[in-house]
């Protein structure tokens, strides 16, 4: 039988279920002792050879960017990989302690809960501009899930007394119960509403 690694020697991720069929390829549960890429997979869907965890943390680096506006950074979550990845791990240990249950378990299926399914694009016919809904691929699903939970954990905390990690695991918890405080189920809903009122 194969030594099963737990992520930093903490999380067991082997019996964890992705139940969206359509989000199957694109999260990346692949035990690793350590995960930190360095960069490497830097190439067309590249992505989905990322640990998911480490993909939380990646887009933890740059919480102040909104679009084309870019927000104040926090002056604790920088491009550093260990300031960062210690945020995400105090993040889940408040979430095993609040939920009593496996965190990377809680933050997939919040994933899950927070991935739109559609969204609108802008098709331009004989001069006039008009929004279009379209399906969205597995990958920008998860990428899309990800920047709104690390978008609502800035906004919880961002100029408030709770600390980035308490906003993310604020986050995250709420988006796992369907509560409708989540940040990123709102958007959800948001993307949906407008993809089905453009159809």
């Amino acid at each position: 039988m194969t030594q099963q690694f737990k992520i930093f020697d903490l999380y067991d991720i082997s019996n964890i279920n992705i139940e969206d069929p359509g989000l199957k390829s694109a999260i990346n549960l692949q035990p690793k002792l350590v995960l930190k890429s360095h960069g490497r997979n830097v190439q067309k869907l590249g992505q989905i050879k990322i640990n998911i965890v480490e993909r939380l943390m990646n887009k933890l680096a740059v919480a102040g960017h909104r679009g084309k506006k870019h927000r104040i950074g926090f002056g604790r979550s920088t491009g550093k990989y260990t300031k960062n990845m210690k945020t995400v791990l105090e993040a889940f240990k408040l979430i095993e302690k609040r939920i009593q249950k496996n965190p990377v378990e809680v933050l997939v299926k919040a994933i899950e809960k927070a991935a739109p399914r559609d969204e609108i694009t802008v098709i331009e016919y004989g001069g006039a501009r008009y929004p279009q809904a379209v399906d969205v691929s597995p990958l920008r699903r998860v990428n899309i899930a990800l920047k709104h939970i690390i978008h609502g954990a800035s906004d919880k905390a961002f100029n408030k007394k709770k600390t980035i990690a308490q906003g993310l695991a604020e986050e995250i918890i709420l988006t796992y119960e369907d509560n409708g405080e989540s940040f990123a189920l709102r958007k959800k809903n948001e993307a949906e509403k407008q993809a089905d009122s453009a159809r």
